[in-house]
């Protein structure tokens, strides 16, 4: 984001530096993002740190709370209503497996849209590439995805499912997370500081995406072919049917659905991206 910012001295020899934003679509400097890694790594640490600072069970959490979802969806779902599931599955395990990139999805959108106005005070006092602060609230969530999907490796022997060779493309997967998870949570934190309104609409968009997402229902389940395709727009569809595809070892996942779905993130990234950075001037003044 700096630009042109070179020293200049005035008559009491006072040195001031012209901080200006970058020219460009984008405008991010990522030569600055590097030279703020430092930052980047305490903001990350820190946001780990807070999120389960005087809690009784700490990062216990992070493995309770997919559990306990996937307890209430075999329940319901796979009790009550006698969902399918891929292949046959047991759907504890079905359900479990699409938890587990899910959750790190949805507590990525909550952390990352409330981190602006989070961290107010810093960013009225200091100057650093606000692009680090949702960015590392989105990455911090990797802790808690890791306890899980180690719950997740503990669980699948006792369904008798051993992982498959396509364990190989699970970095691609967390990375499509990621992406999708960046590119939304950059709009939303965005959003939120010119409009308070969003932090209460976050819930409510969490618990939509939710039920249009393949978390509690195979994809199997929509037949009508321009369905599939405009259902495919929702890149958490590729990334689940990619997860349970590469652990247990199901035939649903569809390269074309992953292709729109990859698309769609990074479009949605590089958006999220620009209209970040054409609403970070106004950060410190409105928030």
């Amino acid at each position: 984001m700096v630009e042109n910012a070179a020293p200049k001295t005035t008559n009491e020899n006072t040195e001031i530096t012209y901080i200006r934003p970058r020219k460009g679509w984008i405008g991010i400097n990522w030569q600055e993002l590097w030279h703020f890694r430092e930052l980047f790594v305490t903001l990350t640490i820190r946001d780990i740190q807070v999120r389960y600072k005087q809690t009784v069970i700490g990062a216990a959490w992070a493995i309770i709370q997919p559990l306990m979802t996937m307890v209430v969806f075999s329940l319901f779902f796979g009790g009550l209503a006698q969902v399918p599931t891929d292949d046959g599955l047991p759907y504890p395990i079905f359900s479990y497996a699409a938890l587990v990139p899910w959750q790190f999805f949805a507590n990525g959108l909550n952390f990352s849209s409330n981190s602006i106005i989070a961290n107010a005070n810093m960013i009225k006092k200091i100057y650093f590439p606000r692009l680090i602060i949702p960015v590392s609230a989105i990455l911090s969530g990797l802790v808690d995805f890791t306890l899980a999907f180690i719950v997740l490796l503990l669980m699948m022997p006792l369904f008798g499912i051993l992982p498959t060779i396509n364990v190989i493309f699970l970095p691609f997967l967390l990375g499509l997370v990621i992406i999708t998870t960046l590119g939304l949570g950059l709009w939303l934190s965005a959003l939120n500081v010119q409009f308070r309104d969003i932090r209460y609409v976050i819930p409510f968009l969490v618990q939509i995406l939710l039920f249009v997402s393949p978390v509690a229902y195979p994809t199997s389940l929509i037949e009508n072919e321009f369905l599939q395709v405009l259902y495919s727009l929702n890149p958490m569809v590729g990334v689940i049917n990619g997860f349970r595809w590469a652990l247990l070892g199901t035939e649903t996942l569809s390269l074309v659905s992953l292709g729109i779905g990859t698309a769609t993130a990074i479009i949605l990234l590089i958006t999220g991206m620009w209209y970040f950075k054409r609403m970070e001037r106004s950060f410190a003044d409105v928030v």
